[in-house]
């Protein structure tokens, strides 16, 4: 674990120091590979799809491990990959084009950016703060969780998932884009708990908390419905509340860019927890 927490802790500093590297997380090989297998379909299709990257990546972290390189190798490797899988953007680049967008046609490139669906995002302040938490769970929260994990293979089979989930650019049959979209919400509902109580910390705890069991109580989902759907409502309800309470140079709700600058600050004090929580249980185990 504290190997992988020094990784996670160089990823995130390469990524924010070397925004540029977007570019290079190139996924046409991850196209060509979902188009090669168009004569399967369904949940056949998924399975293998996914299985075969991720367990090529297995094979290659237990290589490198099995190295007399003090872990070193490995320890490359795992870097390598968390700054593959983080992304396909940094959710702090895409907001500060938001913020600091020179006229309107700018900033309405800078917020289809945000997008975690197809549908149009609208200059509205509650869909700009949801759709920006849930960008920042697929592109950040959702990959440490899994690398913290299962390391390498879970970092890279969470983003490829998201990928054949979510992307709709992807060509797949009706069956296998609903079985992708089920896996990919199953693989969001840990990380994204996680993220509502780290936000209860660092936000407002009753309103975080109320927002959440008010969902559960009325959104009409099954609870055995693996689904992040809650982490909209909950991240409206923890910005509000921050706002509301001063948490800037404003307390208007309805607007869009003290939300987004507070959704920013709630992002990265997200971010602090998890990290902190990490280093703790290193610091436990060490000392048990």
């Amino acid at each position: 674990m504290a190997l992988r927490l020094l990784a996670v802790l160089i990823a995130l500093v390469i990524v924010w120091s070397v925004p540029q590297l977007a570019r290079w997380r190139d996924d046409r090989w991850f196209r060509h590979w979902v188009n090669r297998l168009a004569d399967l379909s369904g949940a056949g299709r998924v399975a293998v799809v996914l299985l075969v990257p991720i367990i090529g990546c297995a094979i290659l972290g237990g290589i490198l491990r099995a190295l007399p390189l003090f872990d070193i190798a490995w320890f490359v490797f795992a870097v390598l990959v968390l700054v593959y899988a983080l992304g396909p953007r940094e959710i702090e680049t895409d907001l500060d084009a938001v913020l600091h967008a020179p006229d309107a046609l700018r900033r309405e490139e800078a917020v289809a950016a945000l997008r975690h669906d197809e549908q149009p995002l609208p200059w509205f302040a509650p869909a700009l703060v949801e759709a920006t938490f849930y960008a920042a769970l697929r592109r950040r929260f959702g990959v440490l969780f899994w690398f913290f994990l299962l390391g390498p293979v879970g970092a890279l089979g969470y983003r490829l998932t998201q990928s054949l989930g979510r992307d709709a650019s992807l060509s797949l049959d009706g069956d296998a884009r609903g079985a992708a979209r089920r896996l990919a919400d199953a693989l969001d509902w840990i990380p994204a708990h996680l993220m509502v109580f780290a936000m209860a910390l660092v936000s407002d705890f009753d309103a975080v908390v109320g927002a959440w069991r008010h969902w559960h109580r009325h959104s009409g989902s099954p609870r055995s419905r693996l689904e992040p759907d809650f982490l909209g409502a909950v991240a409206r309800a923890g910005v509000d509340a921050d706002v509301e309470a001063g948490d800037g140079y404003v307390q208007d709700v309805s607007d869009p860019i003290a939300e987004l600058e507070d959704a920013r600050r709630v992002i990265r004090r997200v971010l602090i927890v998890w990290l902190a929580v990490v280093a703790v249980i290193v610091l436990a185990a060490w000392f048990a």
